[in-house]
């Protein structure tokens, strides 16, 4: 019996590396897609920081949810709190300044 919780409970924590590594890795394709100029235009630290924050964390990410690895655990945690904070503190912010591209606002939408 210990041995079914044991796995059951692997399972939920590989589950939830999972989710975590597509959050970390949704951040950084965000931020790739940001103009550099909104950062510190909204306030922010550079895209470059983030850029480089977001890429060791998806990679922490990675390599959690792929490789099994126990002793990453507080990267892997680390990793998942700065994904949170670009997504719930930074990408707002960003939003009024567009994703880039090239593209235009108009007053109701890109064109």
């Amino acid at each position: 019996m210990l041995g079914s919780i044991h796995t059951g409970l692997a399972l939920v924590f590989w589950g939830l590396a999972i989710v975590a590594f597509i959050m970390e890795a949704f951040s950084l394709v965000d931020v790739l897609r940001r103009p550099a100029e909104a950062f510190p235009a909204a306030g922010k630290q550079t895209k470059k920081l983030w850029l480089i924050i977001l890429g060791f964390a998806t990679l922490f990410g990675f390599a959690a949810a792929t490789l099994y690895l126990n002793q990453l655990g507080i990267f892997a945690i680390a990793a998942f709190i700065a994904s949170v904070i670009y997504l719930a503190d930074v990408r707002p912010a960003l939003k009024e300044y567009g994703s880039g591209g090239g593209r235009r606002m108009g007053p109701y939408g890109p064109w």
